[in-house]
């Protein structure tokens, strides 16, 4: 059995397919076919029930696929512990949908001009799967919002953003010196799917204030929900780092009076994993970057 033929397996589990899987790894399908079919007969069961258009894992591949995580994932921080040099490696950094296009970019760049000899992996996904992929070793450091519930997790909070109200051009409340949220209240929302935590961050500032909003439409992407307001479906409430970078002028972004909406944003870790000398500086990195964003927030 070889570590390449578990980094196979473990990809085809979570791809289903055999053909994106062998795209994704850079290898013809065959060699993919072949490296999974010598595993199986290597161990004497299959580890996939294989369909016309997906394969679905065995009592026998999910064992396999926990166990593979546990080595594959001992023996990259073997490698990473003996060579940590704190200037070199590999880091692989996790944010959910309505933080890293707006938050990563700028940060990964510096990281990136500091420390030449360094290789950034980026995840973007919900804030369940990366606080999983952070308690299976998949990822080093996630930025996420809170509240979550979590254990065995590292949190360190690193700033608070204002949740601005978002308008189409010409909407009514544009000409109010002050929105209050009874303003709002009988008005449509966009707002994300429920998997999203954003969304659970404006629902539950409304809620704590005995208004719920009216959802009209859900989306996965915080674009479209931008997009669907400049083109008069409904309101929203966008964090202020995805306010700063939309120069499209078709949409008109105004602060709540009163008490502020708001979102934390925070930086989790597993404690139980080894944290290499790279991960510990990208660390002082988000910090110091975090603390700049705070401040430009009117935070802190």
């Amino acid at each position: 059995m070889e570590f390449d033929q578990l980094r196979y397996f473990l990809a085809l589990s979570t791809r289903e397919n055999f053909t994106r899987t062998a795209a994704e790894l850079g290898i013809s399908q065959p060699a993919l076919s072949r490296s999974i079919q010598k595993l199986e007969e290597e161990l004497g069961q299959p580890l996939f029930d294989r369909r016309a258009r997906a394969v679905t894992l065995t009592d026998a591949g999910q064992l396999l696929q926990s166990r593979a995580r546990q080595v594959l994932t001992l023996v990259d921080e073997t490698k990473a512990e003996i060579s940590d040099d704190g200037r070199s490696g590999r880091i692989r950094i996790g944010a959910i949908p309505t933080i890293a296009p707006y938050f990563l970019p700028e940060l990964l760049g510096r990281f990136a001009e500091e420390f030449p000899g360094a290789s950034v992996i980026v995840r973007e996904q919900t804030t369940d799967l990366l606080l999983k992929a952070i308690t299976q070793g998949e990822v080093d450091l996630a930025v996420v919002a809170l509240p979550f519930p979590a254990k065995y997790i590292e949190i360190e909070e690193l700033f608070a953003e204002e949740l601005f109200l978002v308008l189409p051009p010409g909407h009514d409340l544009i000409q109010k010196t002050s929105i209050r949220l009874t303003d709002i209240e009988p008005l449509p929302f966009v707002l994300l799917d429920e998997a999203h935590c954003l969304s659970d961050n404006i629902v539950s500032f409304c809620r704590n204030r005995n208004f719920h909003p009216v959802s009209v439409e859900r989306t996965s992407q915080l674009a479209m929900v931008q997009e669907l307001v400049a083109l008069s479906h409904g309101i929203s409430m966008i964090p202020a780092m995805a306010r700063d970078v939309d120069g499209s002028g078709r949409r008109v972004y105004r602060s709540l009076s009163g008490k502020k909406p708001t979102r934390t944003i925070a930086a989790v870790w597993n404690p139980y994993r080894f944290q290499s000398r790279l991960l510990e500086a990208f660390k002082d990195r988000l910090r110091v970057y975090a603390a700049e964003k705070a401040t430009r927030h009117g935070d802190g």
